[in-house]
């Protein structure tokens, strides 16, 4: 556990890419098995020790010393294992022998919470800050530390002569502490087999486009089509060595979620191919906004009524193997081609193929891109921008560049009043940086009133920050726990410009609509909360279901 934690705090200092692979790799080639592998599992997600939540955690510390102190610690540092580390009072590292990284993974795996919570105790008491730091982070899941999934693959294929590439082919057959993995990378076994083909491929995703970038392109380089408001899928089929046959939903991430979706499996129940797509709600040939999908997201099952009043399918984008055969070398327009014609020669319901959009050049195309609905998409509020993609590129795993771009629409923008201000985490442990806003509506009294629509805390720079810290620590009329609630009223307030892709009806805040992916756009200083917009304005921009 003690070169885990010295691995931990490193990697939380290290800022250089290279310098986290060189510091992950050096761990992997001297730590033992099973312990990097555990250590592998929760660096890249794969790590779930369910029974410790943070309230067994805080249940814990508060035992130890007074609750108010803790609340007041927790408040200025801003993250719970951070906290909880420093301000245990005991051990110290010299209560017994620090646990073995594998000792902590294979005993809550089979302890009941009680009993975790014992055996936590005892370790705590066991550790150093550090060591009590890294065991907290590990137990919680949040590591912070700045080393993506696709980053530590990276680091664990420099063990040997594989590329982070192959390492993403074989990884989601793979099962933590990933022995077999270690002993095939490092050159000591033969490349793990896959005996079952409903598999899910490491997607390749797309850069983000600014109209600059489109001066180093040529358009007939490029094939286009529309970005849909669903999640990204694969479903995955085919047949078992037994001569039975199996088909899966994958999430993006390579979350298995096909329990979630029996009636879409049904009707793929003789797929024999790998099809890359985006999940819909579709009623009566239109496509529902992204908030009705939500109700059927993050399910382990579903009900029969749900599946009704959700009906769901997928718009293919493109075809990674079919039949047995692996298509992701070909071109993209050849990979179209074949998907068009397994889509065609199939009878498979609950899918179909997301259109190619037709230009001429790229003015042509962004005008395609601000008003859908008059180029051929007849569901244009489900349009979230569009794709592009090389026509003769492969398909890669991760984000190469020059290959796909994503184009979204421009953003939604409104002026909304700051109401609410939390701590951050990390580096903004010491600044206000997590906003809640909200925008005007009538009162039942007749007066205005305030409602929050969304929470942000990113979009602003380090000076822009500064400025909105100031005000809340001048101007806090209440406190919530770590929230404070700063002065709002019509004259006297801070005006944001908030950035938003769209708003889904919500039940949990009170103006009953919450904004999609908000960010800080800019401070508007020069306004007055009472300039700032109001209610009805944002419901107009909420999507119809039908």
């Amino acid at each position: 556990m003690k070169s885990f934690a010295n691995l931990l705090d490193r990697l939380s200092y290290e800022p250089r890419r290279n310098g986290k692979i060189a510091l992950l790799g050096q761990y992997f080639s001297r730590a033992p098995d099973p312990d990097r592998g555990w250590a592998l599992a929760a660096l890249t997600g794969g790590l779930d020790l369910g029974k410790t939540k943070p309230s067994l955690i805080r249940a814990l510390i508060e035992e130890k010393v007074d609750p108010y102190l803790f609340e007041l610690s927790y408040d200025f540092v801003g993250d719970l294992s951070e906290t909880v580390a420093l301000i245990w009072p005991e051990g110290g590292g010299k209560a017994g022998v620090a646990p073995t990284l594998t000792e902590v993974v294979e005993t809550l795996a089979d302890s009941s919470r009680t009993a975790a919570g014992a055996h936590l105790e005892r370790w705590l008491n066991r550790l150093d800050e550090t060591g009590r730091w890294a065991l907290l982070k590990l137990i919680t899941g949040g590591m912070r530390v700045g080393v993506s999934a696709r980053l530590a693959k990276t680091a664990l294929a420099s063990l040997g002569d594989v590329s982070t590439d192959d390492i993403e082919e074989v990884w989601y057959g793979q099962a933590a502490p990933y022995e077999p993995l270690f002993a095939w990378v490092e050159g000591r076994a033969d490349r793990p087999e896959r005996n079952d083909p409903a598999f899910f491929r490491p997607p390749m995703l797309a850069h983000p486009l600014v109209r600059e970038d489109l001066e180093g392109l040529k358009p007939s380089d490029f094939l286009a089509e529309w970005k849909w408001d669903g999640i990204r899928v694969q479903a995955s089929g085919g047949l078992l060595s037994n001569g039975q046959r199996i088909t899966r939903l994958f999430s993006r991430s390579g979350d298995d979620i096909s329990a979630a979706f029996p009636d879409l499996l049904e009707q793929f129940s003789d797929l024999d191919a790998t099809i890359d797509g985006e999940l819909l709600v579709v009623r009566e040939g239109c496509i529902q906004p992204f908030g009705v999908l939500q109700k059927r997201l993050n399910r382990k099952t579903v009900s029969k009524k749900l599946i009704v009043s959700h009906p769901v399918m997928i718009r293919a984008y493109d075809l990674l193997c079919a039949n047995g055969e692996d298509l992701r070398s070909m071109p993209f327009y050849e990979r179209r081609r074949r998907l068009e014609e397994y889509i065609a020669d199939s009878e498979m319901r609950g899918i179909d193929l997301s259109p190619i959009v037709n230009y001429s050049g790229w003015a042509h195309l962004s005008e395609i891109r601000e008003d859908p609905g008059a180029f051929a998409s007849d569901n244009e509020t489900a349009v979230e921008g569009l794709m592009l993609k090389k026509r003769d590129g492969p398909y890669l795993p991760g984000r190469p560049k020059g290959h796909w771009y994503k184009w979204k629409r421009d953003p939604h923008n409104a002026d909304a009043v700051l109401m609410y201000a939390q701590r951050g985490h990390g580096k903004r442990s010491s600044f206000y940086s997590d906003y809640t806003f909200g925008v005007w509506r009538t009162a039942a009294d007749g007066g205005e009133e305030l409602v929050p629509v969304g929470k942000a805390y990113f979009g602003f720079t380090d000076e822009e920050l500064l400025v909105i810290d100031r005000y809340v620590r001048q101007n806090t009329i209440n406190r919530f726990g770590p929230v404070r609630e700063v002065r709002h009223d019509p004259e006297h307030g801070f005006v944001l410009e908030v950035a938003f892709e769209g708003l889904n009806r919500s039940t949990r805040h009170k103006s009953g609509i919450a904004m999609r992916f908000p960010r800080i756009a800019r401070l508007r200083q020069e306004k007055k909360p009472h300039e700032a917009d109001r209610l009805d304005v944002l419901i107009a921009l909420l999507p119809k279901e039908t």
